[in-house]
């Protein structure tokens, strides 16, 4: 499918791949070939005096720590032995020519029905820092997920000082109930879905909640005058999170993978799908044996979600190993609605843009997209074998301009790769709203959304960009967003309606922040920019699961380029069938 056009010849994209394998022969000589397998069983886990069985990789949750250094290949086997269908999503990962791993179920493969196996092979390549993985099929990712820590390169150090120790540090959500029967019960009567039961570390939910035991608080052991570098992966389902350590001061230095200006803060917030490193420094003298680490949900939804705080603990040598865990003094953490606080975080984030990690911001732009972003409805006729508890008699809904994505049942990929489109995808989805409105005033009368699997077809080396807009339909609030295949720089950001005349004139070219998942700004707006140099079917959606749930995504069809190393190769013979 043809959209967009090129802004370089083949030539001048030969001489471009050419340099920078020239650049990258140091990294691919020392480059290894990294191998897991991932036996996906039932388990038998407690946690709040519940006792139920769970999906995890080889028995544990979260899962196992991926390691990897730039450059490597990855192997990851699964081998699926539970009753549902899975797939595995490399969170981040570029998956540069290799977007049949990338693992979205129903987008670039079929589901590993039970029983099967499935090899993902994909190479690493000019990325460094915290991602992670996690299963993408329906709420799986509750218990299926895990760090994915990408090393640099043998002696090549990091562009800050390194660190004693590196402690990857999951914040995660704990449901007493079956995430699965959470999202068929929301989907079936259309409202919302019950909430979390409590946040946690390294699934550990701590010691706040009730029945929960001193061996279900995750615990930091730090010696004084020390640097840590916690890598934070926020694997929630449904929650950005504010994050803070009592009495200490965080330095942030990595935000998805991708180095920032360091800048420091005493609290970070933190998105579902969002990563980040941070650097904590130990006190020389402490003036306490133990201080608490602590996470709190940050919404502006007018419906319910898990207003609890969770608990870690930062324990000195030395102290001891039953500390008071109930009596530690939280740090403060802003108020759950607090957007001024988490607009002055997002905006101290600055690309390194030094001359080893540059940031290749583009200048010009070939496509432009204006996306309209946020809740609707359905009406309640609509309903198949279910009911209508969703604002006003209807049943809840999630669009972008107005089109709430329908999963296909079969891969897009495999349907693009092999040309067979028709009764699969439509490459007619809207660049800009149909009905442009006040976005984040009054909202129309009419919030009802459409339906369909709808695409953007885009060539090879298009430049593009797109404003997410938020709305105020059925309340403003934030929506992270995550781009598959890809990551973009933040050029702009700003509340209200984005206006082009003005807020344009303000983009950040020189250093914006480079990531893969950003939160549209409640009752604001964010512009970013990508350059389609991997072609294949790349889904970008929301990372709050139940918003996805209810269709709050799209997705970007890249056509191969003319070069031999532009175009998406073949299917693995092992590829999942529908």
């Amino acid at each position: 499918m043809a959209g967009g056009r090129r802004r370089l010849s083949p030539a001048c994209l030969f001489l471009a791949v050419a340099l920078v394998v020239l650049v990258a022969l140091p990294e691919l000589a020392a480059a290894r070939t990294r191998r897991y397998t991932f036996n996906v069983t039932m388990a038998t886990v407690t946690r709040l005096c519940v006792t139920k069985s769970i999906p995890t990789v080889n028995g544990r949750f979260p899962g196992p720590r991926i390691v990897v250094r730039e450059g490597d290949r990855l192997v990851v086997q699964v081998h699926n032995n539970i009753n549902n269908n899975v797939t595995f999503h490399w969170h981040g990962v570029r998956q540069l020519r290799s977007g049949w791993s990338d693992g979205p179920s129903y987008i670039t493969q079929c589901p590993i029905r039970p029983g099967q196996s499935y090899a993902y092979d994909f190479r690493i390549v000019g990325q460094r820092g915290t991602l992670w993985w996690h299963a993408h099929f329906s709420w799986l990712r509750a218990t299926l997920y895990g760090p994915l820590l990408i090393l640099p390169p043998r002696g090549v150090p990091y562009p800050f000082p390194k660190p004693d120790r590196e402690v990857p540090l999951m914040l995660g959500e704990w449901f007493n109930a079956d995430p699965e029967a959470v999202i068929k019960q929301a989907l079936q009567t259309g409202g919302g879905p019950n909430v979390s039961d409590a946040y946690t570390f390294n699934g550990l939910p701590g010691p706040t909640y009730n029945c929960s035991a001193a061996s279900d608080t995750f615990k930091l052991r730090v010696k004084p005058g020390r640097t840590y570098m916690l890598r934070l992966v926020n694997a929630a389902l449904n929650d950005e999170l504010f994050f803070a350590v009592a009495s200490h001061t965080l330095t942030v230095v990595q935000a998805d993978a991708s180095y920032v200006k360091p800048f420091t803060a005493d609290t970070l917030v933190i998105s579902p799908g969002q990563t980040m490193d941070v650097l904590l420094t130990a006190a020389a003298s402490p003036s306490s044996p133990a201080f608490a680490i602590a996470v709190a949900p940050y919404t502006n939804t007018v419906g319910t979600f898990d207003n609890t705080t969770a608990i870690a603990v930062l324990e000195y040598d030395g102290a001891p190993q039953q500390s008071a865990l109930r009596n530690l003094p939280p740090p403060a953490l802003p108020l759950y609605n607090d957007t001024g606080a988490v607009a002055n975080f997002s905006a101290k984030f600055r690309s390194l843009a030094s001359a080893q990690y540059p940031a290749l911001v583009p200048r010009t732009v070939d496509r432009r997209f204006f996306f309209a972003v946020g809740l609707g409805a359905d009406p309640c006729q609509s309903r198949v074998n279910g009911t209508c508890q969703g604002p006003n008699g209807t049943r809840f809904a999630a669009s972008m301009n107005n089109v709430s994505f329908t999963m296909p049942r079969t891969s897009l990929l495999q349907a693009h790769y092999q040309r067979r489109y028709s009764g699969v995808l439509t490459a007619n989805f809207p660049a800009v709203p149909p009905a442009p409105f006040n976005y984040t005033g009054t909202p129309p009368n009419n919030t009802f959304v459409t339906h369909g699997t709808r695409v953007v077809p885009l060539n090879f080396n298009t430049t593009v960009e797109v404003v997410l807009q938020d709305t105020s339909i059925l309340g403003a609030e934030s929506h992270p967003l995550h781009l598959h295949g890809y990551d973009f720089f933040v050029v702009g950001q700003g509340f209200g309606n984005y206006d082009a005349n003005n807020d344009t004139d303000k983009y950040n070219l020189v250093d914006p922040v480079q990531r893969n998942t950003i939160s549209v700004p409640t009752a604001g707006w964010v512009a970013i920019r990508f350059v389609t140099d991997n072609p294949g079917v790349w889904i970008m959606h929301c990372h709050l699961d139940a918003h996805l749930s209810w269709g709050l995504a799209m997705a970007w069809l890249v056509n191969d380029g003319p070069l031999p190393n532009q175009k998406l190769p073949p299917p693995p013979s092992d590829i999942p069938r529908c």
